[in-house]
């Protein structure tokens, strides 16, 4: 049931990716528009990564109907996942970028003397309108709550502040999408200002910077928001944080640099970077910034796709990374696993998948324990 007070006086937070998780949420590819001419090897993709999730944690995977479940059965099969630690929904998507569309986990310590586990997980149920860009996201804006409903959790709907109303409709849900936004879970976010305050593509005409953070605060447990500029070229969303800077601990950053003047990313991203390096966190202290290669510009009929290394997944044990046929594979690949020394990194192709306007960490969304 809808909740009408906020996480975060309920004692919520979201916590950071590398947190322990229960399970990892995806949906399995159906729409062979979002993939035009290149659909056939992205179910095999999808069965790779979830070879290597499911030996980490529980994988819940959303189906159009018990035909594709069975089919993504075979799959998964004769690429060698652990069925046993993969749990079926039939629930139609419109597509499949469940970072996007797919319920924002909050958690807390349980109150004294309960043994609930649901009274420690709960579900942040913020409108998906497909990036203010496409028609069809009906099915998509359903997924948070079907969650809840399934697990059994608290979910609350954020929705516009009465200071906000700017056009008598006070109430509208709140768009956001989780590739917008990145937590330390230690009360610091990332996004950008091209996202969620720029007029093109715009989620929530009304609301400004202040009551974005204002319902970060609420709702996420969210105390610092830091503002970066602008996106990679190619990037459908119009701005989402997950292609250019991610948390990687509660006081290490990792961004993607371009070197090359005359990519058009290099710009861009030497000002996100300038903007981290002045970064302070809430007591004061710079953030340790980690510089991340960008591979070559990945190009399809013409078109510069959003290839970037920073799209990586952090699961139990193991950080999947992007990969594109380009020398700097070896070096994102390196670094992360410098970041990451208790965590297996594996790189998965990812020259056909890219080529949806997304990869790993857009089609995940991680259920913490």
């Amino acid at each position: 049931m809808p909740r009408h007070d906020t996480p975060r006086g309920a004692g919520y937070r979201m916590p950071a990716e590398w947190e322990r998780h229960t399970a990892t949420w995806l949906a399995w590819p159906h729409n062979a528009a979002d993939w035009p001419g290149k659909f056939q090897p992205i179910p095999w993709v999808y069965c790779e990564i979830v070879r290597h999730l499911s030996r980490a944690e529980d994988v819940h995977i959303l189906v159009e109907d018990e035909t594709a479940k069975r089919r993504a059965s075979r799959q998964l099969t004769a690429a060698g996942a652990s069925l046993a630690r993969v749990h079926f929904h039939a629930w139609p998507t419109n597509r499949v970028w469940t970072r996007d569309s797919g319920p924002i986990f909050v958690t807390r310590t349980a109150p004294q003397g309960s043994t609930e586990a649901a009274e420690r997980l709960g579900i942040t149920d913020w409108k998906f309108n497909a990036w203010a860009k496409y028609d069809d996201w009906g099915l998509d804006d359903q997924l948070p709550s079907r969650a809840a409903e399934l697990l059994g959790t608290p979910v609350w709907s954020p929705r516009y502040p009465d200071s906000a109303d700017l056009s008598g409709e006070t109430g509208r849900r709140v768009v956001l999408e989780g590739g917008s936004i990145d937590v330390n879970g230690a009360g610091s976010l990332i996004t950008t200002e091209e996202c969620l305050l720029s007029g093109v593509q715009q989620r929530n005409p009304g609301l400004c910077r202040e009551h974005l953070e204002r319902l970060f605060h609420d709702y996420l447990g969210v105390d610092q928001v830091l503002w970066m500029n602008r996106g990679i070229a190619g990037d459908d969303t119009h701005g989402h944080v997950d292609d250019i800077t991610r948390f990687v601990s509660p006081e290490t950053i990792v961004t993607v640099t371009e070197p090359n003047r005359a990519d058009e990313n290099h710009l861009p991203l030497a000002e996100n970077l300038e903007r981290l390096r002045a970064a302070r966190n809430p007591a004061g202290e710079p953030f340790r910034i980690v510089e991340l290669p960008m591979p070559a510009p990945v190009l399809f009929q013409g078109q510069r796709l959003p290839a970037s290394y920073a799209n990586f997944y952090i699961a139990n044990g193991l950080v999947l990374a992007p990969t594109f046929n380009d020398p700097n594979d070896r070096r994102a690949l390196n670094i992360l696993a410098e970041l990451f020394p208790g965590r297996q990194v594996v790189g998965i192709h990812a020259v056909d998948l890219v080529w949806g306007l997304g990869t790993l960490h857009c089609m995940t969304q991680q259920q913490p324990e």
